[in-house]
């Protein structure tokens, strides 16, 4: 607590970002021509790049929750639709699986995300991630589109169509 004003001191947070690095913060998204160190003097919430999940990437349930978190932090006016995607995703999860590791994990990353704090839900839900792909075995395919959900409904651009894969004729060994 500052003695000025009797509230608890700000943390300030020092970031380094590379040339051509971008950062979201409160909702803007600003990259950086050169190395630079910012310093948030305030209470701001930010995602550096390295740990932004993109649309496409989200292909397994923790990694769709992931995004949803992800997007109630950087994108604050999508924030409702986000948490409730969030609670859904979280639904499902906690209904497919009684892996304690995963149950925990969704109970504590759902507390901090109701309390405000999405970046300390996102890497406790990165955590998981290899809980996540022992109970869905390492040999599995996994898919390469995410549901349709997380694909954003205002999308500037037009919209691609995933590439199918095409599958080899069997071969006949009767000659």
């Amino acid at each position: 607590m500052t003695r000025e004003t009797g509230r608890a001191a700000a943390r300030t947070m020092h970031l380094s970002l590379k040339a051509g690095e971008r950062v979201y913060i409160n909702g803007a998204v600003v990259r950086v021509d050169r190395k630079v160190a910012l310093e948030l003097m305030n209470d701001a919430t930010f995602l550096l790049e390295g740990h932004v999940l993109q649309a496409e990437e989200a292909t397994t349930p923790l990694r769709q929750l992931y995004f949803a978190a992800q997007t109630v932090l950087i994108a604050p006016a999508q924030a409702g639709p986000a948490r409730a995607l969030y609670a859904r995703i979280e639904e499902g999860i906690l209904a497919a699986t009684t892996e304690p590791v995963i149950r925990d994990g969704l109970a504590a990353a759902h507390a901090l995300v109701e309390a405000g704090r999405a970046f300390e839900a996102l890497k406790l839900i990165r955590g998981l991630y290899s809980a996540e792909a022992d109970l869905l075995g390492a040999g599995r395919p996994l898919p390469e589109v995410p549901p349709a959900a997380l694909v954003p409904p205002n999308r500037s651009g037009p919209r691609r169509r995933p590439t199918t894969r095409a599958r080899p004729a069997p071969s006949s060994d009767k000659a």
